[in-house]
């Protein structure tokens, strides 16, 4: 069976599928829906009186896009690989037509088009509220923002394999959600960091997508900058793919 192939009939059906699923899970449509918004709050607080206004709103804004990322896509998928994993779902998809690019694409979907409205919103209502400028250059946010999506679904199906019950998704997925809310700019700037600190930073999973999220709403990122957060990332999805291929886990340990 190739893995590679895309079907968007079947990678769409699949999608819906998972996502009956999560309207029908509370708890986890919940945490997807209300906590970026929780964490957007919180981000705020920490941030507020350390910078101008117009600084912390927009520091505000692009922390929340990587909240964003983190919860409804990381954090919500790797339970979702976990339930289906454990149902059989994976097992019994794999027998049939779809590749398993598309099992995956098509169980990550839904949480990837939601993580898109909902940071759609955040920038659109936000920036309001904030009383903050519209992202300067939208296009490389919205690139940004996908490449954030397709690297921490990887992340997310890597982890799972690593998760054994769904209820112990939330400790596998908190060295990751740690160190890239501490390591990656969204609640302590960057620059902030001593300098050998800071260059490690610069090289873990999500630096790079908050580095173009930052220059996609604000600028002020030389190209240089620009390419090295671009070849990071890139560098991050190709490990992470190799990395799926090699060890995702399809059927439960027995």
């Amino acid at each position: 069976m190739s893995t590679l192939t895309l079907n968007p009939g079947r990678l769409t059906a699949l999608g819906r599928s998972e996502l009956t699923l999560l309207v029908r899970n509370r708890a986890a449509l919940s945490v997807a829906l209300l906590m970026p918004v929780l964490m957007v709050f919180v981000l705020r607080s920490t941030l507020d009186g350390a910078q101008g206004a117009a600084a912390v709103g927009e520091a505000t804004l692009t922390g929340g896009i990587g909240m964003v990322l983190l919860l409804v896509v990381y954090m919500n998928l790797v339970s979702a690989f976990v339930a289906r994993r454990e149902e059989l779902v994976l097992k019994r998809l794999r027998t049939g037509e779809a590749s398993d690019l598309e099992i995956l694409g098509g169980t990550a979907l839904p949480s990837a088009v939601l993580a898109v409205g909902q940071i759609t919103v955040l920038a659109v209502a936000g920036a309001a509220a904030l009383d903050v400028r519209m992202p300067l250059n939208p296009l490389l946010l919205l690139a940004a923002v996908l490449a954030g999506i397709v690297l921490l679904a990887g992340m997310s199906a890597l982890t799972s394999a690593v998760t054994r019950t769904v209820e112990s998704a939330g400790l596998t997925t908190l060295p990751l959600f740690l160190l890239t809310a501490l390591g990656s700019g969204l609640f302590v700037p960057l620059d902030r960091l001593p300098g050998p600190a800071a260059s490690v930073c610069e090289l873990l999973p999500l630096s790079g997508v908050m580095t173009l999220v930052r220059a996609g709403w604000s600028g002020g990122t030389d190209a240089a900058g620009l390419l090295g957060a671009a070849l990071t990332t890139l560098a991050w999805v190709v490990i992470t793919v190799f990395a799926v291929q090699r060890w995702f886990r399809w059927e439960p340990r027995r």
